[in-house]
């Protein structure tokens, strides 16, 4: 229990379930990803914002799995870390290893959305994965459980 850290016992039945969406989540996104969308339109992918599409989708796909996978295999290590140790700077450890993972999320979601938006076959499958891992990453460990913490 003490790497729930202050989360109330009442609330793990709501969000061990969620953690089940998250992994079907990430499952549909790299599953689409990975056998149902053209190597050639992955290259295309590109950031909302951005207009044309110069080849690189690719490059920016691995950099969003990056930001969201390498911390997230940090992040119980880093925990731990903090709860063995009184410095005072492991708390910012944790808190930027979460923020980094939940920005990843979010990145793997903006290129699911600009497939969305150049009609990309499978697009929407990619954004409702996004969108399933971002409620555990994103809201219950980015936000609830930094808050919740007891530092």
């Amino acid at each position: 229990m003490a790497l729930w850290g202050g989360i109330p016992s009442s609330w793990l039945k709501f969000i061990v379930p969620f953690m089940f969406i998250a992994a079907i989540g990430w499952l549909i996104y790299w599953w689409t990803i990975l056998y149902r969308v053209d190597a050639s339109a992955i290259d295309q992918l590109r950031w909302p914002w951005q207009d044309s599409e110069d080849g690189n989708g690719a490059n920016r796909l691995f950099l969003a799995y990056c930001v969201f996978m390498i911390p997230s295999m940090l992040w119980l290590e880093s925990t731990l870390f903090h709860m063995n140790n009184d410095y005072s700077w492991t708390p910012i450890l944790v808190i930027g290893i979460l923020t980094l993972a939940s920005i990843g999320n979010i990145m793997l979601g903006l290129l699911a959305y600009s497939a969305h938006q150049d009609g990309l076959k499978g697009a929407n499958m990619m954004l409702a994965g996004a969108f399933m891992l971002s409620i555990q990453v994103v809201i219950f460990d980015g936000i609830v459980w930094n808050v919740k913490f007891p530092w």
